[in-house]
């Protein structure tokens, strides 16, 4: 598990939310179970160069941090299902804005 360590004193608002999507996979996680509840091998397909190692560290830290809910069914073989809370999917409505910026980026810089 994540430790007590990422939680602040933050100096403000966006210090605080960046600590939680700090990382290069958070984000994409978050953006990936917006498209509904997945188990570990569908997010780790529809995250090309996540590493198995990465994605559990990661899916945790966000379970410790309120932004993923992780569902195991007693099962042989067991299944877990990862989906948002709603605090999760507040995050990816506050970030929605920001993937537009950078789709206009993207656009920007591809144009000669």
């Amino acid at each position: 598990m994540a430790t007590n360590a990422r939680r602040g004193p933050y100096i403000c608002g966006i210090d605080a939310a960046m600590d939680v999507v700090s990382g290069k996979w958070k984000s994409l996680i978050l953006w990936e179970l917006d498209n509904g509840t997945r188990r570990f091998g569908e997010l780790k397909r529809g995250l090309p160069g996540v590493s198995e190692k990465m994605l559990v560290q990661h899916l945790r830290e966000m379970e410790e941090d309120g932004l993923v809910h992780r569902e195991v069914y007693r099962e042989v073989p067991p299944r877990v299902e990862y989906s948002l809370t709603d605090h999760g999917r507040s995050l990816n409505e506050a970030l929605r804005p920001l993937g537009v910026w950078g789709t206009q980026r993207s656009a920007r810089l591809a144009a000669p």
